[in-house]
Formats: C-alpha cells, sequence, structure tokens
C-alpha cells in the first residue's frame, strides 16, 4: 500500500488569525525609522493602551513594571543590531496589576520587514506564578528542614546532659521529637488569607491526645483557648513546653493518677494571650520543687528566648498551676 505524499494546506489570515488568537499571542510591529509601535486588537488590550492613538515604543515602556523597565529597554534597542532570535520575559504594571509578558522575535536584519521589526507578545503570569510558587515551597522546605535538623542537634546535646541511662535518654528525646512533628503537621494554610499556621486549641488538642483514651476534648484533658492560629516556630516552641508540661504531669502530677484532670483555658486581652494549665485530683501538692530540672529550665528558656513572654508556677494543694503569658505577634511567627 502506497502512501499518499502530505501536501501542506494554504494558511490565509483568517486561519492564521484563528490560530493566532486561539494561542493567546499578541502581534507587534516597531517601524525603526519613525518609532511607531502597532499592535493587533490582543495585544492593545493586553497592554491596556487605546488603539486609536499614536504609539511608540517609549509609550509602550511606560506601562513595563519599574524594576524591569531599563532591562527591556536595553534588551530591545540591543535586538536592532543582532541577528538571530530572542525571547525577553518581563512585568507590566497596569493600573497595581502586575502580570508577566514574554517578548519574542528575530533580531537584526532577519527581523527586518520594510524597516519594521516585528515579534509577539505571550502572557506568561500563571507559568510565572507556578515557577514562583515552586521556588516558595522548595525555599520553605529547604528552611523547615534545616531548623529541624537544628532543634534535634541541640535537643539530642541537652537531653544527654539529663538522662540517667541510654534507654532514658533515647525515650526522651524520642518523645520531643515526637512532638515536634505533631506540631509542624498542624502547619498548614487557614483560609481567608490568615497565613500559614495551626490553630491553637488543634495543638493543644493533638499533643495531650496520647495522655487522654477518651480524647482531649471528651475525658480528662479539656481544652478552651482562643481560636486563633499560630506560626510555624510558635507552634515548634509551644509544642516543646506542651510536652514538657505534659511529662512532668505524667510523672508526678495529675496525669499520673486515673482520678486527675487537666484544664487547658486561655483569653485573649488586647495583643497579648494568657493560657492556664490546671491540674485537678493527682497527688496531693505539699510545697514546690527545689531548684529547676531540665524540663523546667526549657520551658523557660522557650518562653523568655524564643515568645519573649512570661511564665509563673502556683501550688495549690489540689494541684499545680502554670500560667504563660505572649504575645499575639510572637505566637504568629
Amino acid at each position: 500500500m502506497t502512501s499518499k505524499e502530505f501536501h501542506a494546506p494554504e494558511w490565509g489570515h483568517k486561519q492564521l488569525r484563528a490560530a493566532v488568537d486561539a494561542a493567546g499571542v499578541a502581534l507587534w510591529s516597531w517601524n525603526l525609522d519613525t518609532n511607531n509601535f502597532q499592535m493587533d486588537p490582543h495585544g492593545y488590550a493586553l497592554w491596556d493602551v487605546p488603539q486609536n492613538r499614536q504609539l511608540t515604543f517609549e509609550r509602550l515602556s511606560e506601562k513595563v513594571h519599574p524594576a524591569d523597565r531599563d532591562r527591556v529597554r536595553e534588551a530591545f534597542l540591543a535586538t536592532k543590531a543582532v541577528d538571530g532570535a530572542y525571547e525577553i520575559d518581563f512585568r507590566t504594571q497596569l493600573n497595581g496589576d502586575v502580570r508577566w509578558i514574554s517578548a519574542r522575535g528575530n533580531g537584526g536584519e532577519i527581523g527586518l520587514v520594510e524597516r519594521a521589526m516585528t515579534g509577539i507578545f505571550i502572557d506568561i503570569s500563571g507559568r510565572k506564578n507556578a515557577e514562583e510558587g515552586h521556588e516558595l515551597l522548595a525555599g520553605e522546605m529547604s528552611h523547615r528542614v534545616k531548623n529541624l535538623l537544628a532543634i534535634a542537634a541541640a535537643l539530642t546535646k541537652i537531653t544527654s546532659r539529663s538522662s540517667s541511662s541510654t534507654e532514658d535518654m533515647s525515650q526522651q528525646l524520642t518523645n520531643r521529637l515526637i512532638a515536634l512533628g505533631r506540631a509542624h503537621d498542624l502547619v498548614r494554610p487557614l483560609p481567608g488569607n490568615q497565613g500559614t499556621a495551626a490553630l491553637l486549641g488543634d495543638l493543644f488538642t493533638v499533643l495531650l491526645s496520647p495522655y487522654d483514651d477518651d480524647g482531649a476534648f471528651a475525658g480528662r484533658i479539656r481544652v478552651a483557648v482562643p481560636r486563633m492560629g499560630i506560626g510555624k516556630a510558635g507552634a515548634t516552641g509551644l509544642a516543646l513546653i506542651v510536652h514538657e508540661l505534659a511529662t512532668n504531669s505524667l510523672k508526678y502530677g495529675a496525669l499520673s493518677s486515673e482520678a486527675g484532670t487537666l484544664d487547658i483555658s486561655g483569653s485573649q486581652d488586647g495583643d497579648e494571650v494568657v493560657i492556664t494549665w490546671k491540674e485537678h485530683g493527682g497527688p496531693k501538692v505539699t510545697a514546690p520543687p527545689k531548684g529547676d530540672g531540665f524540663g523546667s529550665k526549657l520551658i523557660r528558656q522557650t518562653m523568655e528566648a524564643q515568645f519573649g513572654g512570661e511564665i509563673s508556677y502556683n501550688w495549690p494543694s489540689d494541684g499545680l498551676m502554670v500560667t504563660l503569658a505572649v504575645s499575639v505577634e510572637q505566637l504568629s511567627v
């Protein structure tokens, strides 16, 4: 069977126009003698300029983003003398809206037709936004990994100083890293452009759920804090504090007793959030412990160094009460 010879169709003006419109391409022409700049209807709409007024390259350049304007002018002027294809990506700023445009064509004598250079404009905003999103995500992931490695190294060092055995150190370090992991799992975008954060109540609920068979809201642990978002650093620091308080309670306080309960409450007064940790029903408290252990030092250091906040302890007979005061701004970081 002999294949028939393929003959390319002859493209007319209507077919070319339909193809150009379908591709979202704008055509332009720049007369080097008169400096007159002309575009097709799609080009005028893309640049938000009227079709019934004379347009020069300089006037069109005023629509280019100030940060890219000099670069674009130099690049276009260079195409007069350089033969061959070129492509320039730049931003435009139209009524406060920033868009990315790609200009493509042939420079030098190759691109001249009756003393006019011709080429196309393509709106590449979608592609550029996607690229910026990928770069931001890659940078964010790199930043978070570096932070977690630094935290893990620091925790390993300080945990070794307070451990009585290799097994004890392994258990303490594992618990602290799991607490950090749970906090970071909660970091997610919030609706309404509130930024990347965890919800304060979710953070307490997830971190304390291992100590409560019935769940944090229904059993021995009750959480009632303001509905607010906290940032990545805030979630990490608060997770360390919650873990240390819970560990101490499990060893010596309310969580060591089957009848013990824990109330986490909070209130927001202006730009400050006050969180109260109150234990009930555990072993009777007779006196505050002597000196600060490792956990207490870690809590105080996190509150003061990271949050610039305050922490206070009270030891009523029915159980420990801890008060944390921190600014909303510091929690949102």
